[in-house]
């Protein structure tokens, strides 16, 4: 299939005393309308008719952009040469082994602005991380970088070359839909506060990724820069990043395991936590088990072991892990088993 010698233009220029007209005007007035004859209904909250319109606006914005701008990432300025564009709709959600088993990131949902220091319990790894002042990665902003992974990892199961590259190109609309998020004005300004935490947190560690230690501190990203926004509004469209060396050398060794697609519905830190450390952990066996304190350790979590144990077994009683349930019996022992073997067992008892 050929390319075609131009592409549609999807966001026409405007001048500065005139905003462009909205891309659907008449469904947007149907819209408002109909949010405000249901507020004097009392069914809802009423709406400001210009909210209502800026809100259907920016989503249909961001659904084209994702429809057409896929096939534009290729054709943007690129001025650091060979890069990875991530195009890709069907591939598995992968994350890498080496942040699934040191605890990397913050568990706060406040800027986390204390230096983390981990050891593991034989001795043998090690890490401390140094937030910015904007502070700490959190886990919520890994939701990027198990973006980015999966995509990386599907480009090399596929032998596409670019793959090979540090740097990622990728379309936010794709990401926010993959990682199950709102596709509204917040949610890319709060990408972009994840990922001047994730560049501005450095990290120096002694945990080999790719067989190659990295000695040097280093961000969990390089860098990253805009490369597209809508030119009459200020929320991103493209964006650009390159991966740590460290990052970058683990999904090149393919240092990575397959997640459930529910860990994007995961709400609480913690929760995805836990996930990751069953996953890693329990694999295909059938069952794993912990000490409480040393899974606080691993999990990161600067809570008070009291504190911790009750956030736990809520957790547990919630039973929001996608494939793994777990308990914490009398002698604060931690048990993980498939969800899948537990019904087995039910089924045998």
């Amino acid at each position: 299939m050929t390319k075609p010698d131009t592409q549609p233009d999807l966001f026409p220029p405007t001048s500065d005393h005139q905003m462009s007209s909205p891309i659907i005007p008449e469904r947007i007035r149907r819209l408002a309308e109909a949010a405000r004859l249901k507020a004097e209904a009392g069914e809802v909250k009423e709406i400001e008719p210009a909210a209502m319109a800026e809100s259907t606006e920016d989503n249909a914005l961001m659904r084209i952009g994702g429809r057409l701008r896929r096939s534009n990432l290729r054709d943007l300025e690129n001025p650091n040469g060979d890069l990875f564009v991530a195009d890709l709709l069907d591939y598995a959600l992968k994350d890498d082994g080496a942040s699934m088993e040191a605890p990397i990131f913050s568990l706060a949902t406040k800027p986390d602005l204390r230096v983390w220091k981990w050891v593991s319990k034989d001795g043998n790894k090690s890490l401390e991380v140094t937030p910015s002042v904007k502070g700490r990665a959190t886990q919520h902003d890994k939701d990027i970088l198990i973006f980015l992974v999966s995509q990386m990892t599907e480009g090399l199961n596929l032998d596409r070359p670019d793959a090979k590259s540090r740097t990622i190109r990728f379309c936010v609309y794709d990401y926010l839909i993959k990682t199950n998020k709102s596709t509204g004005g917040k949610e890319y300004k709060r990408l972009e506060e994840s990922l001047e935490r994730l560049s501005g947190t450095r990290i120096k560690t002694d945990i080999r990724t790719g067989g190659e230690r990295i000695k040097e501190s280093f961000g969990i990203l390089d860098s990253w820069r805009i490369v597209e926004k809508a030119p009459n509004k200020s929320v991103m469209v493209a964006v650009e990043v390159t991966l740590s060396k460290w990052l970058y050398n683990a999904i090149q060794a393919f240092e990575v395991l397959t997640i459930d697609a529910a860990y994007f519905h995961l709400r609480k830190p913690l929760e995805k936590r836990l996930y990751e450390i069953a996953r890693k952990h329990v694999g295909k066996q059938s069952g794993w088990k912990i000490g409480l304190e040393l899974l606080r350790e691993k999990c990161g979590s600067q809570a008070e072991l009291r504190e911790f144990r009750r956030m736990i077994k809520d957790i547990a009683k919630d039973n929001a892990l996608p494939n793994f349930i777990f308990t914490v019996d009398e002698r604060d022992t931690v048990t993980f088993l498939p969800k899948e073997k537990n019904r087995l067992l039910g089924l045998l008892n």
